[in-house]
């Protein structure tokens, strides 16, 4: 297993990938409990789930208490779903936070989470505040929150 995380970005994009020690089911039961994504959280905004179901699936809504400075709340929506392998999701402002999982191997999968502007409702806005760069350390250090996770 290789915790090594390696980061791209585009104009619209920025991804993080890694090598998990753990088959992609395992990997994605725990991606798609909101209760773990305070654990996920590469900048740490995300401190809890507030409500929803357990384990998402397509169509879910799921609150979450999230903190940037002050404390908020934030409805989000899963947008894309495939057992075991992808799972999407955004709040009102349209950009996405996308989990996808490859196996590479016995009990490995390659991890990828893309935070995704390009479909965002004002994009132009989200650049203004250095978007996607700005995220690129965040999508790095979730990554690797993960594959710590599974180390």
């Amino acid at each position: 297993m290789s915790d090594r995380v390696q980061v791209q970005v585009t104009d619209g994009q920025v991804w993080a990938t890694a090598v998990v020690g753990a088959d992609p089911a395992e990997v994605f039961d725990f991606l798609r409990r909101p209760v773990n994504h305070s654990i996920v959280s590469g900048d740490r905004s995300v401190q809890g789930a507030m409500r929803g179901p357990e384990a998402l699936a397509a169509g879910d809504r799921f609150g979450m208490s999230m903190r940037i400075g002050l404390p908020y709340r934030v409805t989000s929506k899963v947008v894309e779903f495939e057992q075991d392998r992808l799972i999407a999701w955004c709040h009102f402002f349209g950009h996405r936070w996308r989990w996808e999982l490859e196996p590479v191997g016995p009990g490995q999968t390659k991890v990828r989470e893309t935070f995704d502007l390009t479909t965002a409702r004002i994009p132009a806005a989200l650049r203004l505040l250095g978007l996607p760069r700005a995220h690129s350390g965040n999508v790095a250090k979730s990554v690797g929150n993960v594959a710590k996770h599974f180390s």
